[in-house]
């Protein structure tokens, strides 16, 4: 499957093996610039931007389509090394069960879930944690979303909601800032429902077996996202796969006063 209108990608330093970083969302494009721009000076950085509204639907096989599309020339050179945050982590995983070969080491950050179990510790923690003030505002927006048709107004609303999603996330932020594009509330959507379907399918996490890589979850302690149940649901099916905890830490590591430098010294440990 090869687009003929090929997706965005960002490039980050001259030298050092090819590091592949891939968004969350889905749809935060963008949002994994300040990683991109810290490794820059040890490795040749691609962060490419995943496709958003378009005639073609956006489902998890367009999304690795796109990146095989995008990373041919990488490839030629030897295998990549992919990391991915939150759905960006969970497409990680899915490209190197379907490309083995061309995929040298995968390093999952804030991991989304795969299944039934795990999705409702996220809701949870996430109904433990919200302020009151901030659930009514989620509330009021998530009408909204029911009602509103145009694209760009969507997109703005479900922006604001991510705001608030990252601030809730967070544990101890230096910002809560993102550097994303624009959220695009049309690919979170088509791409979620197509995710869960194959969970629900069961072809989730089992065909992660074909992954030859090695696998490292990095995973902040204070991350609503169950850190240990997704490991869990992952070690069966992965032979090479290490968990790596960061205590005080929420879903996004480089936003975090006291685990950003913890962060980035394992993740430039486990590239090397």
């Amino acid at each position: 499957m090869q687009s003929s209108n090929p997706i965005e990608v960002r490039f980050y330093g001259n030298s050092g093996p090819h590091v592949v970083l891939l968004h969350g969302g889905p749809g935060a494009r963008g949002d994994m610039a300040p990683v991109a721009r810290y490794l820059s000076s040890q490795f040749q950085i691609l962060e490419p931007l995943q496709r958003i509204s378009s005639d073609v639907p956006r489902t998890v096989s367009r999304h690795v389509a796109d990146l095989y599309d995008v990373l041919r020339e990488p490839m030629k050179k030897g295998a990549i090394r992919l990391v991915g945050h939150s759905w960006g982590a969970m497409l990680a995983l899915t490209y190197a069960a379907r490309h083995p070969t061309k995929v040298d080491r995968v390093i999952l950050i804030g991991c989304g879930t795969f299944n039934q179990r795990s999705r409702e510790a996220y809701r949870t923690n996430m109904a433990q944690r919200i302020d009151s003030d901030s659930q009514r505002r989620v509330s009021d927006l998530e009408t909204q979303l029911t009602m509103e048709k145009g694209r760009h107004r969507r997109n703005e609303l479900f922006t604001q909601l991510g705001a608030i999603y990252t601030r809730t996330q967070a544990f101890n932020p230096i910002t809560t800032k993102s550097e994303r594009l624009e959220y695009d509330d049309g690919g979170f959507n088509e791409t979620w429902k197509d995710a869960i379907f194959i969970q629900d399918r069961g072809i989730q996490p089992a065909e992660f077996a074909h992954i030859q890589a090695h696998v490292t979850m990095i995973h902040g302690d204070e991350d609503p996202h169950p850190g240990p149940l997704i490991y869990e649901s992952l070690e069966p099916f992965i032979r090479d796969i290490q968990y790596q905890a960061i205590p005080r830490c929420g879903h996004t590591p480089w936003i975090e006063q006291e685990a950003r430098d913890e962060f980035y010294r394992l993740l430039t440990e486990c590239l090397r």
